[in-house]
């Protein structure tokens, strides 16, 4: 059956700030608490989708979430009207202000885990919202994600929404970000890479030591189980500790893949003949090769894949056969990334073309073009099932832009997050988006 995959990229909030909160993630930690652009930031995102829907790519949205997060200041003990538990909040705890204002939803990579109709024993696409349990601010995220995606996917005959994991460190789940399928062809029967950092029960799994393993492998097994995966569908690669202590807190920052082909950096996994066995022969079994494309050690350092986020890309498959990357402009402006991308589209090898977009204000806190979408491959009854409002068109790309200068500050401190203004506008602005989108309702929680 022929299908199409749809990229869902996260508008960004109007509460975009650099709080630093992300422990393991080096560029957030590298921008905290410098001042931001919310209103740029939204722009950047929406520039990008405006030009991937054009030329032809499936491109729809998912709504940031409203902040700042009163339920989370007021189940620490913050009371009163909402003015006096942001000056507490303020006050005593400015961290988890920040962490209630938090923008993170905008990656919506980790929003869940998707498996579409053709791998699934139901035969319907499933979601997972992932628990993100590694961070408090990003821990409260999964209820309104599964609203969102509920609202979005509520056609049970074609959809099915899980909950997201039990909140326990032996299922910390990230979601797509630490998941890949491998295909023919989107429509096609796949396999799905999960990709984990640690095991919560195994002892044997090494982990890392600087920086936290934000996916357990008890939780990859747990959302292929939800989505009805048989289990020579489903691939487990452990990621290599010793990347995450560079900074590569997610797969998706040292790996990207589409269709048949892995794009992955040499230290990628902690076993990368085992990986690369397991997958070819997993691939055989629903009729398709593995075309892996290892990026060396000795051409692209770690530091400096991390630093341009190469491998935080988008894969996107093309009429032609072939297939274009999305990359940040940081690709560009570090050397030894930028002349190996060039050798890469001239080889004549599955990648033929580069994108470029600047998403510097996503950049600095810490999430590039994969970050920023989350992949869902769709038959065309699906598609056609799905909310369309979300879909993205130039007249809702042109009505999204005026209502971004509508409503989004320009520059936003960490000083502003105690301004009770600031919660008035961002609701205010959200309310209006759900209509827009054609939600109304999203945010009345």
């Amino acid at each position: 059956m022929s299908a199409r995959e749809f990229n869902f990229d996260g508008l960004v909030g109007p509460s975009h700030n650099y709080a630093g909160l992300s422990f393991g993630n080096v560029a957030s930690f590298s921008n905290v608490k410098s001042a931001s652009n919310p209103k740029l930031a939204a722009l950047q995102g929406l520039a990008k989708m405006r030009a991937l829907a054009a030329r032809g790519f499936g491109q729809a949205l998912l709504p940031p979430q409203d902040r700042p997060n009163f339920r989370l200041l007021r189940s620490v003990g913050f009371s009163g009207s909402d003015a006096e538990v942001l000056a507490k909040a303020a006050r005593e705890a400015p961290v988890i202000l920040a962490c209630a204002y938090s923008a993170s939803p905008m990656w919506t990579a980790n929003a869940a885990t998707v498996s579409p109709s053709a791998d699934s024993a139901d035969g319907r696409t499933h979601f997972t919202a992932a628990n993100l349990n590694n961070k408090l601010h990003r821990a409260f995220e999964h209820t309104q994600s599964t609203r969102a995606l509920r609202a979005i996917f509520k056609d049970d005959e074609h959809f099915a929404v899980h909950d997201a994991l039990p909140g326990t460190p032996a299922f910390g789940d990230e979601g797509a970000a630490n998941h890949t399928r491998l295909c023919r062809d989107h429509g096609s029967a796949g396999i799905e890479m999960f990709v984990f950092g640690r095991s919560e029960f195994d002892v044997s799994v090494a982990a890392p030591k600087k920086y936290p393993a934000r996916q357990t492998l008890e939780a990859s097994q747990a959302v292929a189980r939800l989505h009805g995966l048989a289990a020579q569908r489903a691939v487990y690669i452990q990621q290599n500790p010793d990347v995450i202590d560079q900074g590569v807190f997610h797969n998706d920052v040292i790996a990207v893949g589409n269709a048949n082909v892995l794009f992955y950096h040499e230290q990628a996994f902690a076993d990368e003949a085992g990986a690369l066995d397991q997958l070819r022969r997993a691939m055989g079994a629903v009729g398709a090769d593995l075309n892996a494309i290892r990026v060396d050690t000795a051409r692209v350092s770690v530091n400096d894949a991390v630093a341009s986020y190469l491998f935080n890309s988008q894969l996107l498959s093309k009429d032609n056969g072939k297939m274009a990357l999305v990359i940040p402009h940081e690709c560009q402006e570090v050397g030894a990334v930028a002349s190996y991308l060039e050798g890469l589209v001239a080889g004549g090898g599955a990648i033929d073309e580069l994108i470029h977009f600047d998403l510097r204000q996503s950049m600095r806190n810490g999430g590039g073009p994969a970050c920023l979408r989350l992949r869902v491959a769709l038959t065309d009854a699906e598609a056609a099932a799905m909310h369309q409002g979300v879909v993205m068109t130039e007249a809702l790309y042109h009505t999204l832009v005026a209502w971004v200068e509508k409503h989004y500050r320009d520059r936003l401190e960490p000083a502003d997050l105690a301004d009770p203004q600031l919660a008035i506008e961002v609701h205010t602005a959200l309310e209006e988006l759900s209509l827009i989108l054609g939600l109304p309702g999203l945010y009345d929680l």
